[in-house]
């Protein structure tokens, strides 16, 4: 393994919870009277942390989104996720993979860290990560942990220096355009996963190489 460190995404990596938190986003914003579809919502803000969406919506419309937008979001979202979020296939493998090769991994998000931690519980994936295990730091790192969400690199920053591990010797496995460029910026390596979204956006955004299935991933690294 030519990697000291794998940084995984959380949303649409780990977990397949893109179409349902963005279907709620849609939804939501356009019961405000922000019209919003589904393929909007993907490409304005899939991979980015909320205040992008409220930044978004007040320079459209020069009107804020309501106070407790954020929790009223929140709570749709995660009864969907305990309805139906599931891993990502083949993401339990690539997982095992790694630990049986002694590569650490962690989570790098621009989820809060109840929405991490929600669907990951959901998922079965918790068990996988080091805060879960007796004796060891946190695996699990949030834009709420740094100043700036992604598309800045702060949040990989901060993974790999509580992690131990320079940011040269960081893999970065990211969905979004605004991931990719957070883990190009913070000079480490990122591939690029295409499930949802268009190989010619990440290429663009900088990934190192794509793939389309998880199970991909491992020889890519190697």
């Amino acid at each position: 393994m030519r990697y000291d460190l794998i940084i995984f995404d959380n949303d649409g990596v780990l977990v397949d919870s893109e179409p349902i938190s963005n279907r709620i986003l849609a939804a939501y914003l356009t019961e405000l009277g922000h019209p919003t579809t589904y393929e909007e919502s993907l490409r304005d803000y899939m991979g980015g942390a909320m205040h992008r969406v409220h930044e978004a919506v007040l320079e459209r419309s020069g009107e804020r989104l309501p106070a407790g937008f954020d929790e009223t979001f929140h709570g749709r979202v995660f009864a969907e996720f305990r309805r139906w979020l599931e891993p990502v296939p083949d993401v339990v493998e690539v997982l095992e993979k790694l630990a049986a090769d002694g590569v650490p991994y962690c989570v790098g998000s621009s989820g809060s860290h109840e929405r991490i931690r929600v669907a990951l519980t959901q998922t079965g994936l918790i068990k996988r990560f080091a805060e879960e295990r007796e004796g060891s730091g946190t695996q699990i790192f949030s834009s709420q942990d740094v100043g700036r969400g992604k598309p800045a690199p702060d949040l990989f920053l901060h993974a790999a220096r509580e992690m131990g591990v320079a940011p040269e010797r960081c893999a970065v496995v990211e969905d979004s355009p605004l991931g990719v460029r957070a883990a190009v910026a913070a000079g480490m390596d990122v591939y690029g996963f295409t499930a949802m979204t268009p190989a010619a956006k990440l290429t663009e955004a900088g990934a190192t190489a794509l793939f389309g299935r998880m199970a991909e991933l491992p020889a890519l690294l190697q």
